[in-house]
This record gives structure tokens, sequence and C-alpha cells, in this order.
């Protein structure tokens, strides 16, 4: 593992790593924090991968500028829940909700906590109920389901049956959970991503590809909102 810095205006921070699985040069940002990774054959001299980053420096700096800074949830901003931007405000009860059209937290607590509780319970209320629905369907049934903050994939499921989303999933439009769901749900009967999955998909989510590319191009503008104090 080393670094390399490409001078300029703002100057680039790159980590250059080694990799015996690569079998060319690959560089990488993250949609997450912006990072750049270089990533080499394990037997590749470091100035060629040096090389091959200057070639693409014009390309990385445009990516860079175009990249959505992250964002802090605080009262009186917007967050997405369910697909749509909802205020965050104060209150009139004692108790954080979310009501039709907003968001209401307390003055007891900051806004974020109350804020990430509120969608955690609801997705897993959501995520809960597309699974039962979609297994049902299938004549399956799960083990359990668990909610993560994941940042390399949106769910997951077990071989022993047991099913793990991410909980940010309750800020994209509802169909996209549900094609998440019945994903998951599909590798009860399908643990693979073979045809025949894919069409027990399709049959749980007819049309899945556009939610699935709404994942891809989107999916990743959810993980750029912070919700720690």
């Amino acid at each position: 593992m080393g670094r390399h810095t490409l001078e300029g205006n703002p100057p680039i921070e790159v980590t250059l790593r080694h990799s015996a699985r690569a079998r060319r040069l690959s560089l990488r940002v993250s949609r997450l924090d912006g990072r750049v990774t270089l990533t080499l054959p394990r037997n590749a001299p470091q100035r060629e991968g040096i090389a091959f980053l200057q070639t693409k420096e014009a390309w990385l700096r445009s990516h860079l500028q175009s990249m959505k800074p992250a964002t802090r949830v605080k009262l009186g901003d917007t967050v997405p829940f369910r697909g749509r931007a909802t205020p965050v405000v104060l209150g009139a009860g004692r108790r954080a909700r979310i009501a039709a059209d907003r968001i209401e937290v307390t003055a007891a607590m900051p806004a974020t906590a109350q804020v990430k509780a509120l969608m955690r319970h609801a997705a897993r209320d959501a995520l809960a109920q597309a699974s039962d629905r979609y297994a049902a369907q299938l004549g399956q049934s799960y083990t359990r389901l668990s909610l993560r903050d994941t940042r390399s994939r949106w769910g997951s499921c077990t071989s022993q049956g047991g099913l793990m989303y991410s909980w940010r999933l309750i800020m994209a439009p509802p169909a996209v959970l549900e094609y998440v769901a019945a994903h998951e749900v599909a590798h009860l009967v399908e643990m693979n991503h073979q045809p025949a999955f894919w069409e027990v998909v399709e049959g749980l989510c007819p049309g899945f590809e556009q939610h699935r590319r709404w994942l891809r191009t989107e999916g990743d503008q959810l993980h750029r909102i912070i919700f720690d104090d």
C-alpha cells in the first residue's frame, strides 16, 4: 500500500494498492467520500501505475468536481424519505414522529439521532412487510431479518435464510425498496444470480430493471447523507 499525490489545484491524494487478483490497472473513486484508489496487478511496477494515473488526471478532476458534497441532517433541512424530500421540523408533541408531509422532532435530543431512529423503524416495518409478502408468494420463509448501514450492498440472504437490508432503503422510492426485498427473498429459492434467479425476481417484481438502475445511478446519494453528530 502506498500513496501518490497529483500536484495541482487542488492536489489529489491517491492510494496505490497491489492486488493478486487484479489483471489490469484500475482507478476507482469512492462515491461516498471521494477517495481515489489505483489498483495495480501484483507484479506491476509503481511507476507504471503513476504513468497511468497521469493520463487519467483530467477525467479524475472532472469526476471529483461533479460529485455532490455530503450533507448532514439538521433541523430545518429536508431529507429523502420514501423518495421525497421531507422537511425536518420541530414538532409540538413530546415524541418524534413521521407525519404525512414532514418529520417532527423534539428539542430533547439532537435532530439527527431522532430522524435516524425514525427511519430505521420505518425501514424495518416496510422491509418486513415486503419480505413477508414475497416469501408467502414463493411458499418460503426466512429465519430472521436484520438492518445495517452497509455501503457495499443493499441487502443479502444467507444460506440459512437470514435476510439483511440497509435501512437507508427507506429513503429511496418505495418501488426500489420493494425490488431489493424481492431480490433477497428470491435467494431463498435460488442462491445465485443465474437466469433462473432473475426469473424469480421478475415474477415477484415485474419491471425490476428500472429499480435496479435507480440504485446504480442514484443509490450512492443516500450514503452521502450523514446522520452522526
